[in-house]
């Protein structure tokens, strides 16, 4: 997930970012990942042998669904969704994420 020098994502972080990525329609496997570093300011770097298993990870709970199609490189990809079940657990997380950054913030604060 991150390079030297760069910042390491928490346990279960990347599912939080990828389906946050998703709720924006659907993404190919590498446009997921450019939205995530897009989206961070280009801090946060996601790559593939970790992108890819929690793609399929997230696939069998539910939380997204995959279908094929093609890129705008005319490239035969596969495609994610985010699926009813996958917005309820973005929700889940997203709260408990907000608790444990606060709960950070305030230690790091004393």
């Amino acid at each position: 997930m991150a390079k030297s020098g760069e910042p390491a994502l928490l346990q279960g972080t990347l599912d939080l970012l990828i389906l946050h990525a998703l709720q924006r329609g659907p993404l190919h496997g590498f446009a997921v990942a450019q939205t995530i570093h897009l989206l961070s300011d280009d801090v946060l770097t996601v790559e593939e042998g970790s992108l890819y298993p929690a793609l399929y990870r997230l696939e069998l709970d539910g939380a997204i669904s995959a279908r094929w199609g093609v890129s705008e490189n005319n490239r035969k990809a596969k495609y994610y969704e985010i699926t009813r079940r996958g917005r309820k657990l973005i929700a889940r997380q997203q709260e408990t994420w907000s608790r444990l950054s606060s709960a950070v913030d305030r230690v790091l604060a004393r």
